[in-house]
């Protein structure tokens, strides 16, 4: 139920925060807006305020804004010519189109820098506290423990995890005797630092050092923040997912990322349940990754996604005028073609995780 719930709420939101943004600059250059639904397929409920049904539909894997003269088929009566998107200049319908993953990364930056205000900007307090022990290296193997407080190293005195890993690293895998805090008890180990693979965040392999295989706590302090401070936290931790994003991409598109990590529908439904167990506050930071996630894929050069449309309409402003009919409805079955493939492909992910799991 929790899983159910979180997914179709996380879900729920960014739905609505991208449509909202294609919504409310069409309104803003005065495009009639025929439909805003949250949702696909059959019709649940809905209500009609002036030009606008507004819809929520059974299958909630998306949503979409139908505007007059959107599609490229569609003939636009003589009356509506003066509000039918195709009718505008390009520059209007490029706004439209990119204001809603526009709104997913600004709404990241509201959702974060409001849980700043809130509960204030998280701050690692210094520590050598051990966090994290992996289970076969050789901290584990010399009886290292989550927890241990390390103190002293080599008859070197130790107060922040900085100097646990300098003196490890420069260590050429000599045996290190390290005295740890246990629960008030004073214990000594000797553990030899072994020569591994060094992975930077997407698991490549980028050297070779020297390591235990242990990690430092990561537990933080929340310190009372201003409001702009709280605003540019939040900003400046929505670059660093959308850069993260992006170099995801490229790192999957170079096939140094395996194509098996790519997750679907049901691998977001699990990871928000085990969020929202795990805390408001960690829901929410999921919500604001998984915001940014949807509004740099929604601008991969793909036609039928918001990025494909935004091609369409940079080459039509070089060019003066629009790609044939024919030549966009090609691209645009291409697309739908990948795009499709690349769904299943997802949900054949996420069944295989809960399969072998």
């Amino acid at each position: 139920m929790t899983t159910a719930f979180a997914f179709i709420l996380v879900l729920g939101i960014l739905i609505f925060v991208h449509e909202f943004g294609h919504f409310i600059v069409a309104k803003l250059f005065n495009v009639k807006v025929l439909k805003f639904s949250l949702g696909f397929g059959p019709k649940m409920v809905g209500k009609t305020i002036g030009d606008t049904e507004y819809v929520v539909s059974a299958f909630p894997l998306g949503g979409f804004v139908k505007m007059t003269g959107e599609n490229l088929d569609e003939e636009v009566a003589p009356l509506d010519e003066a509000r039918a998107f195709s009718h505008k200049p390009v520059w209007q319908r490029f706004c439209i189109v990119f204001a809603g993953p526009a709104s997913n990364l600004l709404f990241t930056v509201f959702l974060l820098s409001t849980i700043f205000m809130v509960v204030g900007l998280p701050i690692l307090q210094p520590s050598s506290m051990i966090g994290e022990v992996t289970t076969d290296g050789a901290g584990a193997r010399a009886g290292l423990m989550t927890g241990d407080i390390v103190t002293q190293i080599d008859s070197q005195e130790i107060s922040d995890w900085s100097e646990v890993y300098y003196i490890v690293t420069e260590s050429a895998g000599k045996t290190l005797k390290i005295t740890v805090e246990r629960k008030g008890e004073i214990i000594t180990v000797e553990a030899t630092p072994e020569e591994t693979d060094i992975k930077n965040e997407f698991g490549e392999v980028t050297g070779q050092g020297y390591r235990l295989g242990i990690a430092r706590d990561m537990s933080v302090e929340f310190e009372p923040a201003s409001i702009s401070a709280s605003v540019a936290a939040g900003f400046n931790q929505t670059v660093e997912m959308t850069r993260k994003t992006l170099l995801g991409v490229w790192k999957m598109l170079q096939r140094n990322i395996p194509a098996s990590e790519i997750g679907g529908p049901i691998l977001i439904a699990q990871i928000a349940g085990k969020q929202l167990q795990s805390g408001w506050l960690d829901f929410l930071y999921f919500m604001g990754f998984l915001s940014v996630n949807l509004g740099i894929l929604n601008l991969l050069p793909i036609p039928v996604l918001d990025g494909g449309h935004l091609v369409f309409f940079t080459m039509e402003a070089v060019r003066r005028k629009p790609l044939t009919r024919a030549l966009q409805e090609k691209m645009q079955l291409v697309g739908i073609v990948l795009l499709v493939s690349l769904m299943v492909f997802a949900f054949y992910n996420d069944i295989l995780r809960i399969i072998t799991a």
